[in-house]
């Protein structure tokens, strides 16, 4: 059975993977900084990416305890990620800092963990994006940078591992997630209009992120690597006239 581990494996996206990534065969790991009883994973690890990229003490305990716990990976997908909203003139060091420790050096450290196990399986790595790393919107500065080097990781470490493990990414739009529908706070017209704008007459749903995700791990996309695929439902060709 291939074994996949999953970051933030408790949100929308996040659950939706892991379901698709168990509905295919594969024994899935969970990391999320909450507990639950009520997961798509086979094993759900609380973990919190944070202190594993900022304190020395913590990453080492884990690492040992990845070890005994995940002897064998065909599959890492950084998908865990935080989004601290701030313009530049109230943007706050630290929640830049926290933000780039777990969008962008939390995915670096684990690729690194797991690359030995990675590479004697032929296994890869899909890094979840964003469609902010391209179009963004104001007071997205933290989000949208640490999205943005993420593609950059990407394609960095696709060049420097070469054959050894595939590396992509996928840069979803906007998913219809918990998170996002709780933003419109019961506005229907503007959810609807939402919709609307994209030329797929649909946002995303978290499965759509998942199906692409279990394509990129497949032997199916042997050629794929160092991408960063778009799922936006056109939005991203869209020019809006005044």
């Amino acid at each position: 059975m291939k074994k996949v581990l999953i970051t933030g494996v408790l949100g929308g996206i996040g659950s939706a993977l892991a379901l698709a990534f168990r509905e295919a065969g594969y024994y899935v790991y969970g990391l999320d900084i909450q507990e639950s009883d009520h997961h798509q994973a086979d094993q759900l690890i609380q973990f919190d990416l944070h202190e594993f990229s900022t304190n020395n003490e913590y990453r080492n305990e884990w690492k040992h305890t990845f070890n005994v716990l995940i002897p064998e990976l065909h599959v890492l997908i950084n998908n865990a990620a935080v989004q601290m909203l701030g313009s530049l003139d109230e943007l706050k060091l630290d929640d830049w800092n926290h933000t780039m420790s777990v969008n962008l050096t939390g995915p670096l450290l684990l690729s690194q963990h797991f690359l030995e196990t990675l590479e004697d399986v032929n296994g890869s790595i899909v890094n979840i994006g964003s469609i902010h790393q391209q179009l963004t919107k104001r007071r997205f500065i933290s989000y949208a940078t640490s999205k943005s080097a993420l593609i950059g990781l990407t394609k960095a470490l696709a060049v420097d591992l070469e054959g050894r493990v595939r590396v992509n990414a996928i840069s979803p739009a906007a998913i219809e997630t918990d998170m996002l529908l709780a933003g419109f706070d019961g506005n229907q017209g503007a959810l609807d209009e939402l919709r609307r704008i994209h030329p797929v007459q649909r946002i995303g749903y978290p499965n759509d992120v998942a199906k692409l995700a279990l394509f990129l791990a497949s032997e199916s996309s042997g050629f794929i690597h160092g991408a960063n695929l778009s799922l936006d439902g056109g939005i991203s060709s869209v020019l809006k006239d005044l």
